[in-house]
């Protein structure tokens, strides 16, 4: 090898290394922005981890096509939902803060409503998860 070539291959190897390096730490304080909070028994242990946990189990039951269950379980979490965060106590989220409960329970009617509406049938898959997706990101900015 030439003193060039050895050059090149350490400049490479440089290269190659500090690359990997920024990756490294950039996944490792993205995953750490990104850590779950503790749950007990699959629910996460905040104030939203319940509605969280019942949009999840309507969700998957809906993709396993049991239409009936994920109906259930989106009534459920409607009521849940009404009875803790629109009609409960002082901590209720329509007492603390109304504009993000209203935009929760926006969110909240739009997914429900597609699995109540179709208990016998599955709805559209694409309406479906964007509606979910919405819902689990309104109930982000609640916890």
């Amino acid at each position: 090898m030439t003193g060039r070539s050895a050059g090149i291959s350490v400049r490479n190897f440089g290269s190659y290394f500090l690359s990997a390096l920024m990756l490294v730490l950039l996944f490792a304080n993205s995953s750490a922005a990104q850590a779950k909070a503790p749950q007990t028994a699959g629910v996460d242990n905040t104030k939203m981890g319940p509605y969280r946990a019942l949009a999840t189990l309507a969700f998957n039951a809906s993709q396993k096509g049991d239409n009936v269950t994920a109906a259930t379980l989106a009534k459920i979490l409607e009521r849940t939902w009404d009875k803790s965060e629109d009609y409960g106590g002082d901590t209720a989220l329509s007492k603390t803060n109304k504009k993000l409960f209203d935009e929760v329970d926006k969110a909240m009617d739009q997914y429900v409503g597609l699995l109540v509406d179709h208990p016998a049938s599955a709805p559209d898959p694409a309406r479906l998860r964007a509606a979910y997706t919405n819902y689990l990101e309104k109930l982000k900015e609640a916890d």
